[in-house]
């Protein structure tokens, strides 16, 4: 865990802090009026409906989601195609989403429902990027460790960045902990530079003031 820390910027789509507002507002209401309907497991529907159906049938998620196909036209769809198919509860919650042309966030709204629902379990993802492959009894230690030090349970997103060279990048939220072994050659030599430009301005001083 020893290394730099730093702030980074989102590096995917899905973490426009706009976008990513208005899902985390649905997704927390579809939680929310799921736990009031007593409806045990809220994500298996739209599990399904963004694996399922829009996964395997991209041409309906563009009819959904295409700004030249009319709300009520939408909201036909949902009738005829999913509501048959799914609770009246999941039903009308993707009429909301036509309502409030937001149909389009669905996948979106899944990612940030899983989070949100890892959030109330304690857990947080941490991304993990190596440069190669962790083994299991690697994970393992690096999982205690965050436990440890972080105070949540964390969830790894791993991936492997061979010009690391050795040594790991932790990522928790915005906050980066860079402890690879390509950091760690880049500062030793900044300070070889800075320490050559030492000597030279020391051997100057040195002829200049006889």
């Amino acid at each position: 865990m020893a290394g730099q820390h730093l702030k980074t910027r989102p590096d995917s789509v899905l973490e426009d802090p706009g976008a990513l507002a208005v899902a985390s507002l649905y997704a927390r209401s579809y939680l929310t009026a799921a736990q009031q309907n007593q409806i045990a497991n809220p994500e298996d529907e739209l599990n399904s409906f963004v694996d399922d159906v829009l996964a395997e049938y991209p041409q309906f998620e563009q009819l959904l989601s295409s700004d030249l196909v009319g709300r009520d036209d939408k909201l036909a769809v949902v009738d005829r195609v999913v509501a048959p198919r799914s609770s009246e509860f999941f039903a009308n919650f993707l009429r909301v989403l036509v309502r409030h042309g937001r149909i389009g966030m669905v996948p979106m709204i899944r990612s940030v429902m899983t989070r949100v629902q890892e959030e109330l379990a304690g857990k947080r993802r941490v991304r993990v990027r190596t440069a190669r492959a962790l083994s299991e009894s690697s994970r393992q230690q690096v999982l205690e460790q965050l436990r440890s030090k972080l105070g949540f349970e964390p969830v790894l997103q791993e991936s492997v960045d061979e010009s690391l060279i050795g040594g790991l990048i932790i990522q928790v939220g915005d906050t980066v902990y860079d402890s690879s072994l390509r950091s760690r050659l880049k500062q030793l030599r900044g300070r070889l530079v800075e320490k050559a430009l030492n000597e030279i301005q020391s051997g100057r001083d040195r002829f200049s003031h006889p």
